[in-house]
């Protein structure tokens, strides 16, 4: 079983390891504006989702019995019930009664965004519209959509440029929709030449649009596997990267290191890095155990209030 003690070991959350690695900083919260908000992405709970063991409607309740009072939503989970307005209103109803904000949704197999030609780009914009009029329904302020591309990944310029144009371009077309609905869309370091962070901060600007935005997932920046070596990027520079145009973050307990190698992460680190850049949203955690999902999401949300408490004093 882990204890709370056990956990602050193997995640490195101890007191004194507070600010290890990064320059102290003063920040600035009351108890109306706290240093950052938590939220819980309903992807933590897939495998008790997809064996129909929990009910994608009960997901707001369940995560205010955790301690958590906003919601992530994926699309998976309610995938053919976009334009049903029984279904969306009941889903808005019992977040509301539960004192619940809806944060977001996911959304994933709706296309390639930086397809190859722009009549399937525009195919897969039309496929995300959907979404974007039932974020604006239930009170979100984002969709979280994939820069995948026709482009594989590979380590060519040439790829990295023309994967980066076709992806900005899709972006845009999309953006333009999503602002008549005040919606913005957000790029998750998703696998690819997306977990560069230098190319997917890069493709944001090229996008140049004010509702494109970053999801920056700290446990996302594996960008490849070959011959069964991960191939990654630096979680923490790549956070530092993405943080300018973030919306929102995903906290996974695990990092990356340009030489494939998986960490433990630091939070207090990583929580420094992305309140530097004057971020006061929500950390969405993004995990849950197999087996005892709710008790080790739990444990992060304890342990992220345990830093949001000293930074916040220190501040």
């Amino acid at each position: 079983m882990t204890t709370r003690r056990n956990f602050l070991k193997s995640t490195g959350l101890a007191t004194a390891a507070l600010g290890l690695g990064m320059p102290q900083m003063a920040f600035s919260a009351s108890k109306a504006n706290p240093l950052f908000k938590i939220s819980l992405a309903e992807w933590s709970l897939n495998k008790q989702l997809f064996s129909g063991k929990m009910d994608h409607l009960d997901f707001p309740a369940l995560t205010k019995k955790a301690g958590i009072e906003a919601v992530e939503y994926v699309n998976q989970f309610f995938k053919d019930r976009a334009k049903d307005m029984a279904y969306l209103k009941e889903m808005k109803t019992r977040a509301a009664g539960e004192g619940v904000k809806s944060v977001l949704i996911m959304c994933d197999g709706e296309g390639i965004l930086g397809a190859e030609t722009a009549k399937e780009r525009t195919q897969t914009v039309e496929n995300h519209k959907k979404w974007v009029e039932a974020a604006k329904f239930l009170g979100c302020h984002s969709i979280r959509v994939n820069a995948y591309s026709a482009v594989p990944w590979s380590t060519s310029e040439q790829d990295y440029k023309k994967s980066s144009d076709l992806a900005s371009a899709g972006l845009q077309e999309l953006c333009e929709f999503a602002d008549g609905f005040d919606i913005n869309v957000l790029i998750e370091n998703h696998g690819g030449f997306s977990s560069n962070g230098k190319w997917l901060a890069e493709m944001i600007e090229k996008a140049d649009h004010p509702r494109a935005g970053t999801l920056p997932d700290f446990g996302n920046f594996r960008i490849a596997n070959e011959d069964g070596k991960a191939i990654s990027y630096d979680s923490y520079r790549g956070v530092d990267e993405l943080m300018p145009k973030a919306k929102g973050v995903s906290l996974k307990p695990k990092v990356w290191d340009d030489m494939g190698n998986e960490f433990p992460l630091d939070y207090s680190k990583m929580i420094q890095l992305v309140l530097g850049h004057g971020f006061q949203g929500y950390v969405g955690i993004e995990h849950g155990e197999e087996g005892r999902e709710w008790e080790s999401i739990e444990e992060i949300r304890i342990e992220l209030e345990h830093v949001r408490s000293i930074l916040a004093k220190e501040g």
